[in-house]
């Protein structure tokens, strides 16, 4: 017990809107040294649980209690927040106790009638201010910007006069500063590059007291977490591991749970095994040399199975593409002087997994709407092999959701193969992405972002495709759908050009990269993370972008 500096617990936490319970009677500690990742199914009450942890919100029952004298911090979402601030400002702000005491200085020595009593509170604020490292705030905040990717020509400017993705990086910067005793995350990955994802890992990898976060980056909770926190059935449990071995974990007990017949002995041999394979895994990735040593704790009891519902995705083809998918010769686009892409020449193949790059995201959206008939490119020409068929995920699918039909005519509206066409054999597709029952009846103008995506997946699968383009499939969805997808993805036999911010699909499906830059292209035969930690291509990047 001694090794726990200090507890966040949470004693009898009911929380209900309407009839609706999220929460009863939750009771769980988070303890210093963790990383705990939130988890739980759209709706479930993750960013809620969050708003109550931080105080933004109060339960209907139920306490939260943090230890005395220890600080809370939170990555804000309101990225106009501070817009009248400076930059370094801004981070500092992230002390709250410690900005309070040096405005309370300032405010002191900017006083012309400066007294002895004016003198003896600077000296107490002084002495607090020292404690708390104070004077060395202005350098620290400066440090946690540079890390983050924001120069330091930036550090002196208003907030306001930052881009959008400077913002998120700078707030990133004002939870972090400090070394808060508990760090509370709400998608910290989200508008964050590569690059910065990758420091933002190692940084909570090794950071040594209480992270709290919620995330749908998988790659991202198996990089920095020591527990997976389940909401389910308005409870939370810890499970040591991160997020990979909750999944597998759970999914084997779900089989076990099946297995009526099968003996104790058997099961808990089978458990024992998982586990050990799982920890020789573990021991060899970069977590292992932190001072997380997850795999010491991971226990055969914990391993329960899960109520969470899955989707079925299973993309086929009509029949198989041939020898010649699509040419591009000369293809650039460009909106009046701004050059989006140029001289893109590829020959995709069948058997290619393509991850599109491109710093700019409208670049990658531009590129596939052209590629869709979408969009007329500023010069050049493609070609689609006469055995192709392709189905489309846009980024934005609003415009396909703007008529009041019910699902089944939504979907029905996407083929003119009569049998196709038919309640039976429509409600099967919407079956396979859990819209069962009466939702499929339901109007398509009252969908949320995630059920407008799994809706487009249910037209995907039906087209039977053999080239899929797909422009950030991760947008709106949760993990159990995320997981699915991904997994389907890895299974389809046709080609694919993918476009994603998630590191385990660009990891797990890409076997070649195009990067599109307004000075030309890099078309590389490789994987996602040797390509991103190839010095070389980093020197082109950097030539092609300045």
């Amino acid at each position: 017990m001694a090794e726990f500096l200090f507890m966040l617990t949470v004693n009898n936490l009911s929380v209900q809107f309407g009839k609706r319970i999220l929460f009863d009677e939750v009771n769980i500690t988070f303890t210093s040294g963790n990383c705990y990742g939130i988890i739980g199914a759209n709706g479930s009450g993750k960013s809620t649980f969050l708003n109550i942890l931080s105080g933004k919100i109060e339960g209907n029952k139920g306490t939260i209690s943090l230890e005395s004298g220890k600080r809370i911090s939170v990555l804000e979402q309101n990225h106009n927040s501070h817009d009248k601030h400076q930059v370094l400002e801004t981070v500092i702000r992230g002390n709250k106790k410690l900005f309070s005491i040096k405005q309370e200085m300032d405010n002191i020595y900017s006083n012309e009638n400066f007294s002895d009593t004016d003198g003896e509170r600077v000296g107490e604020l002084q002495v607090v201010y020292e404690e708390m490292d104070g004077w060395n705030a202005e350098s620290d905040a400066a440090t946690l910007l540079s890390n983050l990717g924001i120069s330091e020509e930036l550090h002196y400017k208003i907030m306001e006069d930052l881009d959008g993705k400077h913002k998120v990086k700078v707030l990133m910067a004002q939870a972090l500063f400090g070394n808060p005793d508990v760090l509370i995350m709400d998608e910290p990955t989200n508008d964050l590059d590569y690059h910065t994802i990758n420091w933002l890992e190692n940084f909570l990898s090794n950071y040594e007291n209480t992270v709290i976060v919620v995330s749908h980056d998988r790659h991202f909770l198996d990089a920095v977490c020591t527990h997976i926190s389940d909401i389910d059935f308005g409870k939370i449990n810890h499970y040591s591991g991160n997020y990979t071995f909750w999944h597998q974990s759970s999914q084997l007990a779900a089989r076990q749970k099946a297995q009526a017949n099968k003996k104790a002995e058997e099961k808990k041999k089978e458990l024992q095994e998982f586990i050990d394979r799982f920890s020789a895994n573990v021991a060899k990735s970069k977590q292992a040399t932190s001072r997380k040593k997850m795999i010491d704790k991971l226990n055969i009891h914990e391993i329960r199975p899960s109520s969470r519902r899955y989707p079925g995705i299973i993309f086929q083809q009509e029949r198989e593409a041939g020898d010649q998918v699509l040419n591009i010769e000369n293809l650039s686009y460009s909106i009046g002087n701004d050059v989006l892409f140029s001289n893109v020449n590829i020959n995709l193949n069948k058997s290619d997994k393509v991850i599109v790059l491109s710093k700019d995201s409208r670049t990658i959206t531009s590129f596939f709407q052209i590629l869709t008939d979408n969009l007329k490119a500023t010069t050049g020409k493609y070609d689609w092999g006469i055995t192709t068929k392709h189905a489309y995920l846009p980024i934005d699918n609003e415009y396909l959701f703007k008529g009041d039909l019910s699902l089944v005519d939504w979907l029905r509206q996407w083929t003119h193969i009569e049998e196709e066409r038919e309640e039976l054999f429509i409600r099967g597709f919407l079956g396979k992405m859990l819209f069962s029952g009466d939702e499929a009846l339901k109007s398509s103008k009252v969908l949320s972002g995630g059920e407008k995506v799994r809706c487009m997946l249910s037209k995907m699968m039906m087209i039977k495709a053999n080239v899929l383009i797909i422009d950030e499939p991760t947008n709106h969805l949760d993990l159990e759908s995320i997981t699915a997808f991904n997994n389907s993805l890895i299974n389809f036999k046709g080609a694919l050009l993918l476009s994603t911010k998630d590191h385990h699909f660009a990891q797990s499906l890409g076997n070649r990269i195009l990067e599109l830059t307004p000075k030309g292209i890099i078309d590389r035969f490789s994987k996602f993370e040797d390509y991103m930690g190839n010095d070389k291509i980093k020197k082109l990047r950097q030539d092609l972008y300045s």
